[in-house]
């Protein structure tokens, strides 16, 4: 095999759902219930009739089929985008200079390491710890070195580990993820924990990448976000950070791949003219109905609520294990399996679907050893509320009935 292919894939590992195939391998998880897949946060609540009805459309589909979309994105599209960030957070977002729309969170979060690491010396980027694996990929693959904080259970400790960071810390760091609501702890970053990030920034001259993917989907309050924040410590330009969000938790359209990345003109300048390069413009039908979902909030709060009784009906399944409390946001619960007796999340994954028939992702997948050397998702399980309500009822009876005596 020729020594020019790219090394640096040979640092990726596997992604926690081929780990988790190859967990549960040939284990037979019966035939006597259904089994409910409580391990890939996938949206499965029905598209809006109004983005189906726009993409039947053989008048608008004759059209934009025959053209080459912009990577800039259509003036309405980027309009769109700017009116629901400045209506959502409080701010003014300019529609020529400080909004893109990009193939999804997916896409811009892996991308943008690429475009905004420097290439005279080794990049450093900091991640939360579990994290979505993209962010990892995207730190090695672009050459980067990666450093750990730490987050754990739903009272994040992220801004409490930030904290520990000395300046020396600070002027080594080039980029820092973030994920608010968080994957998979639904932990919210408060907006003083932003503010003082975003002033951080400033100081040492790092950029922040804030996921917001989460963001429409929670229980009481709605989740601050970074550019809100950036303004409030004092920042209305955005300097130095940048957002990403995208219609797939929003509004049910994971397979739509459309999405946002705001903030910073000037990264944003450069982000742009990679993804000239790259050929990840929006086809321009996708464009048109993305205007219309930002548009519109009335299907987003439909789709909250339904969230809302999915979570509460899982919820009170759970109610008897008694230390334990839903997240804020998102629609996930970061199980300690110390719940229910078991110390390994690994042998719980397993013992759900052998047992009572569910599919749950141990947290060790999501996480790697940590500042201290452990890894803060060993312990823990992702499980994911995506299924019909009367399912998410009932496997919170059957997580429930999987708690070991003594």
């Amino acid at each position: 095999m020729s020594n020019a292919l790219n090394e640096r894939l040979d640092a990726l590992q596997p992604y926690p759902f081929e780990r988790l195939r190859t967990l549960l391998g040939t284990l037979d998880p019966g035939t006597e219930r259904a089994l409910i897949r409580l391990s890939i946060g996938e949206p499965k609540h029905p598209a809006p009739d109004f983005v189906l009805d726009a993409l039947a459309d053989r008048d608008l589909l004759r059209d934009s089929l025959g053209r080459y979309p912009a990577t800039r994105g259509l003036p309405e599209l980027r309009q769109a985008l700017a009116s629901w960030l400045s209506g959502r957070y409080t701010c003014t977002v300019d529609a020529e200079q400080q909004v893109l729309p990009v193939a999804g969170t997916r896409e811009a979060l892996f991308a943008v390491a690429q475009a905004l690491l420097p290439t005279e010396r080794r990049g450093l980027v900091r991640l939360p710890n579990p994290f979505y694996q993209i962010y990892e990929g995207a730190a090695l693959l672009a050459g980067a070195a990666i450093a750990f904080y730490d987050g754990d259970g739903l009272e994040t400790t992220g801004p409490a580990a930030l904290g520990r960071l000395t300046a020396d810390d600070w002027q080594q760091t080039d980029l820092l993820y973030l994920c608010s609501p968080g994957n998979p702890s639904g932990a919210v970053w408060s907006t003083t924990d932003l503010e003082r990030l975003a002033q951080l920034a400033q100081e040492h001259n790092f950029i922040v990448l804030a996921d917001e993917c989460y963001s429409e989907i929670y229980r009481a309050t709605a989740p601050t976000g970074l550019l809100r924040a950036a303004v409030a410590a004092g920042y209305p330009d955005f300097d130095r950070c940048l957002v990403f969000n995208s219609l797939s938790k929003r509004s049910n359209l994971p397979g739509l791949r459309s999405g946002l990345v705001a903030g910073d003109a000037e990264l944003l300048e450069r982000f742009l003219r990679y993804r000239t390069y790259q050929g990840c413009a929006l086809p321009v039908h996708t464009q048109i109905v993305s205007a219309l979902a930002w548009g519109e909030e009335t299907h987003v709060e439909a789709n909250r609520e339904r969230y809302r009784h999915k979570l509460a009906a899982a919820a009170e399944g759970l109610e008897p294990l008694g230390d334990w409390r839903a997240p804020p946001a998102g629609f996930c619960f970061w199980l300690p399996v110390s719940l229910f007796g078991f110390a390994d999340d690994e042998d719980f994954a397993r013992t759900a679907l052998g047992e009572q028939q569910l599919e749950v992702l141990p947290g060790r997948y999501l996480a790697r050893p940590g500042v201290d050397g452990q890894n803060p998702g060993v312990g823990r399980v992702r499980v994911a509320w995506v299924a019909p309500e009367a399912d998410c009822a009932e496997a919170g009876r059957r997580l429930l009935a999987l708690r070991r005596s003594g």
